[in-house]
């Protein structure tokens, strides 16, 4: 099993990049989150890999978190959902996002996903539900897309979730990123 892979990036495109170790190239299906986030050609990365063998392929898939890799191998492990309509998931949405839809159970947010269909986002909702750590989900306070900024910030900065979330409720619902960062952070001292 090739668990990891730590080589400079010798081509990349979409969906698909070449990592060059040590003179070998291997061509890794990647979500379209890591591939954005991956440096330009010629720069070092390490992918994080789940090999798939197939009677009639060897496919590598590569991820740059942890969270990422593990949603993956949840997600193939449901029936009628393959590498790539799993890909296709992690491509269109987040982890987190991901998991709040998961919580959530909104089958909506699934089937903007191209390639999933409603009876698909259904069996993904009852399949994923509590499997998907809670973690990872955001709270039910976050109402907004920069609520859930600053949310990360503050996790990110250190704070516990519990803690982030019990200050975002004491911002006002406008609130913008950089502003509300501020606010919850005088609140949190």
């Amino acid at each position: 099993m090739i668990g990891r892979l730590t080589g400079v990036i010798a081509e990349k495109t979409p969906p698909q990049v070449v990592i060059d170790v040590a003179g070998v190239g291997y061509e890794v299906d990647v979500p379209m989150s890591t591939f954005f986030n991956l440096g330009a050609l010629g720069e070092r990365a390490v992918l994080l890999t789940h090999l798939v063998v197939r009677e009639d392929a060897h496919q590598l898939f590569g991820f740059l978190t942890h969270e990422e890799r593990a949603t993956f191998r949840q997600l193939i492990k449901i029936s009628g959902i393959g590498p790539k309509m799993a890909l296709g998931l992690l491509s269109g949405l987040s982890v987190a996002e991901l998991a709040q839809a998961v919580s959530r159970q909104e089958a909506g947010r699934l089937t903007k996903v191209p390639g999933i269909g409603k009876k698909t986002a259904e069996r993904l909702l009852l399949e994923l539900k509590g499997k998907l750590g809670p973690d990872l989900a955001l709270p039910a306070t976050v109402a907004s897309d920069a609520q859930a900024d600053i949310l990360q910030a503050l996790v990110a900065l250190g704070y516990s979730e519990k803690d982030a979330a019990a200050a975002l409720k004491a911002l006002p619902p406008d609130v913008g990123v950089s502003e509300g960062i501020k606010l919850a952070l005088k609140k949190l001292s």
